[in-house]
Order: C-alpha cells, then sequence, then structure tokens
C-alpha cells in the first residue's frame, strides 16, 4: 500500500491486488490515517463495480462522523450508482476540490 501525504490529505493507493486485500490493508492502515483526509484511488483497478464501492461504506462513514473527508477516486463507476453517503468522484483533482470544499463547509459549521 502505497501512501502519498499532502498537507491534512493522504492519498492511498496499491497496485496489483485484489479489492479484498487492499480492502484489508487499508482497515489495518487506517489507524495511522484516521486524523487526515483520506483520497483513496482507485485506478489500479480495471473492474470494479457499484457493490465494489459499497466496501467502503463503513469506513467512509466512520471517517466522516470523526469530522474529515473521505473520497474515491475511479472513472469506472458512476456516482448515481452509488449511495449519497459516499464520496466518488472520477479525478484526483476533483477528489482534491471536493475536500476542499468540505473543510470550508467544515470551518463555517455548514
Amino acid at each position: 500500500m502505497i501512501f502519498d501525504k499532502e498537507g491534512t490529505t493522504t492519498i492511498v493507493f496499491q497496485e496489483k491486488t485484489s479489492l479484498s486485500t487492499f480492502m484489508a490493508n487499508l482497515k489495518n492502515a487506517y489507524p495511522k490515517l484516521k486524523h487526515d483526509n483520506i483520497v483513496v484511488n482507485l485506478f489500479s483497478f480495471n473492474k470494479l463495480t457499484a457493490n465494489d464501492i459499497l466496501e467502503f461504506l463503513d469506513i467512509s462513514n466512520t471517517h466522516k462522523n470523526s469530522g474529515k473527508s473521505f473520497v474515491l477516486v475511479t472513472d469506472k463507476v458512476s456516482y448515481d450508482e452509488t449511495p449519497d453517503e459516499i464520496s466518488l468522484v472520477p479525478t484526483l483533482q476533483e477528489a482534491k476540490d471536493l475536500i476542499e470544499m468540505e473543510e470550508i463547509e467544515r470551518d463555517l459549521d455548514l
């Protein structure tokens, strides 16, 4: 698992692995990441479905409830196919923009 930390945001990705292995590694690494905004880069997965994205629902809800952003990045699944609780965007730049907007909202107590 590869971590790329930029300020208060950590981008997480892993090459050549299954989704179940990725999830296990993410859960193991979560205690080190829980104080950062998290972007999960899923571009290394050739095939993803809306059900695969649902695997991230628990960790996403936990992280968002602690006052931090959790964003998944893939262009394989449309955000229309996922629940509103999951933040899903097609590019890393959009993930960074979303986190910036969410931080502003938290600062303003919106």
